[in-house]
């Protein structure tokens, strides 16, 4: 039986944890996608009406969004001359939820029979990292002693 390489694609919010998610085959492009992400999100959040996009989700699928689904995207581009890496806004939350999320090591491989399958096991990372900020104590090094040098 031959492996299927899959890939994940998520919308977040800007506290960096998933809103929705969907792993498809890595073959398939992101813009493409984008229209089953886009609608999954307001499906499952109508109050959202402003998501930011890579620069690869630009064309058609802005006035889309627009028209069909009543969400502004707005698109995230390097400034026009810039060479070398560049810090876009926004784009370092998307980098940072990447990282949390991968942390788990069942997110870093993808080991799961169905899409379905590695969806949930991104869910339930995020489910994991909420639990730990809602009850992470005010003061993480107060059980420390201190020692004399």
């Amino acid at each position: 039986m031959s492996r299927v390489r899959a890939a994940a694609d998520w919308v977040e919010s800007l506290g960096g944890l998933p809103l929705t998610v969907m792993v498809v085959p890595a073959d398939v492009q992101d813009r493409d996608l984008a229209r089953d992400l886009l609608w999954r999100l307001r499906l499952t959040h109508p109050e959202i009406t402003l998501v930011y996009a890579d620069s690869a989700y630009s064309g058609e699928l802005v006035a889309w969004a627009k028209r069909f689904l009543n969400l502004t995207i707005t698109v995230v581009a390097r400034p026009p001359g810039a060479t070398g890496f560049v810090v876009l806004p926004r784009r370092w939350v998307v980098e940072r939820s990447l990282s949390w999320l991968l942390r788990a090591r069942r997110n870093v491989r993808d080991y799961e029979r169905l899409p379905q399958h590695s969806e949930a096991a991104l869910t339930w990372t995020a489910i994991t990292l909420m639990t730990r900020r809602l009850t992470r104590t005010a003061h993480r090094h107060r059980n420390r002693v201190a020692t004399a040098a």
